[in-house]
């Protein structure tokens, strides 16, 4: 799946992700889903599937990868924090 070794990559493959969380949460579940009840669930799952990649790309020695999934994970989080916690 991975055949290079970048950063680029990373913000890539970083981004996926929570994109990916957000589409099965926001449409496929169209809030009918118990989880659905705690509104910072979807942000978390997402936060965890970046954080296995992270760990995975870490594990076949492909730190620049890691380096920028990591980047797009704490951009992420900070983006939620900024728009959920204070306005």
């Amino acid at each position: 799946m991975f055949n290079r070794d970048s950063v680029g990559l990373g913000l890539v493959a970083g981004a996926v992700l929570p994109v990916l969380s957000w589409f099965v949460f926001d449409y496929i579940l169209q809030n009918d889903a118990i989880i659905m009840n705690k509104p910072g669930v979807p942000y978390l799952i997402a936060a965890l599937l970046n954080l296995l990649l992270m760990r995975y790309l870490l594990k076949v020695d492909k730190d620049n990868t890691a380096k920028g999934v990591m980047m797009t994970t704490f951009a992420f989080m900070l983006v939620v924090f900024i728009f959920k916690i204070h306005f």
